[in-house]
């Protein structure tokens, strides 16, 4: 069975739903409000381990009950939280606005993931047994460094996610085979405007490139070969969040289980547009035979 290890963020999502968010200094009345376990490392564990992989999560939770809750959910959903930790003071949240078109605006406040800056013992061992390793940056990045090139040392696959967008530092670019960014990642990492041209662009950074186009589909460039532009489902949307992070962790086992490119990239979208047709991120993500049904619908 394929062994995926995520290196990331847990944190509680504080979504609120509103019919259109406030501007500044506008206050609004929402509609409802929920707490969705989330955090985009915890998100891409929870949509490998729906899509058919076995996942382990490192990381870290404050000993508080946003803690416990998204240790269970991650544990209920079949991940691994054996390299979870557990830490002094209060857990990752991440508040969240949703609108009626299914957009959202999100502020992180890092929590117990401020914590996670160096690898623990055992963290390379369970990277070393992985398929492949999946990164964000909603950890410090001497983690994410460190978590890269420990997979690199062992010909593990990683599969980078510049989310929160920053400057990468050379040496994580060094250790990362595949990047995987949405259209405003894309741009702010490289200053170019047009999605084909920011790929091409990063092609001289990493091996192979995923810019996802949300509606539109995804945009493949891999070195020495043609470009190539997979479409999405066409679905309404009820809310995105987490949609990035689906997309990922179904592409990541589609990958690992040597499905051709192509082929891994219509079914990670289709594990993406199902997410999007449901509120929340962790809540939203589809089972393996949901995303099927999907993919050959």
């Amino acid at each position: 069975m394929t062994h995926i290890v995520v290196l990331g963020s847990t944190n509680m999502d504080l979504v609120t739903y509103v019919t259109k968010a406030p501007q500044r200094g506008e206050t609004v009345t929402g509609r409802e409000f929920r707490t969705i376990p989330g955090g985009k490392g915890a998100n891409q564990a929870i949509a490998a381990a729906r899509a058919g992989a076995t996942v382990s999560m490192i990381g870290a939770v404050g000993n508080d009950a946003f803690g416990q809750r998204m240790r269970e959910t991650l544990e209920h959903s079949g991940v691994d939280t054996d390299f979870l930790r557990t830490v002094e003071g209060h857990s990752g949240t991440a508040h969240i606005v949703v609108d009626d078109e299914g957009g959202n605006a999100i502020v992180v406040i890092p929590g117990a993931n401020g914590t996670v800056d160096h690898l623990s013992p055992g963290d390379e061992g369970v990277i070393a047994s992985a398929d492949a390793l999946l990164l964000q940056l909603e950890i410090p990045m001497a983690a994410v460094v460190a978590g890269a090139q420990a997979a690199r040392r062992h010909g593990v696959r990683t599969v980078l996610t510049p989310s929160p967008a920053q400057p990468l530092p050379p040496e994580l670019l060094a250790a990362t085979e595949l990047l995987v960014a949405n259209e405003y990642e894309a741009i702010t990492l490289t200053g170019r405007t047009d999605p084909r041209e920011a790929a091409a662009a990063l092609l001289d950074l990493v091996p192979e490139i995923v810019v996802t186009l949300g509606a539109t589909g995804s945009l493949y460039r891999a070195r020495g070969a043609e470009p190539l532009v997979v479409p999405a489902p066409r679905v309404t949307a009820v809310d995105s969040t987490g949609a990035g992070d689906t997309f990922v962790g179904a592409l990541a086992v589609a990958l690992a289980e040597e499905k051709p490119v192509r082929e891994a990239l219509s079914w990670a979208a289709a594990a993406a547009a199902i997410s999007v047709q449901r509120e929340g991120a962790s809540a939203s993500m589809p089972y393996r035979p949901e995303i099927e049904a999907q993919y050959h619908a």
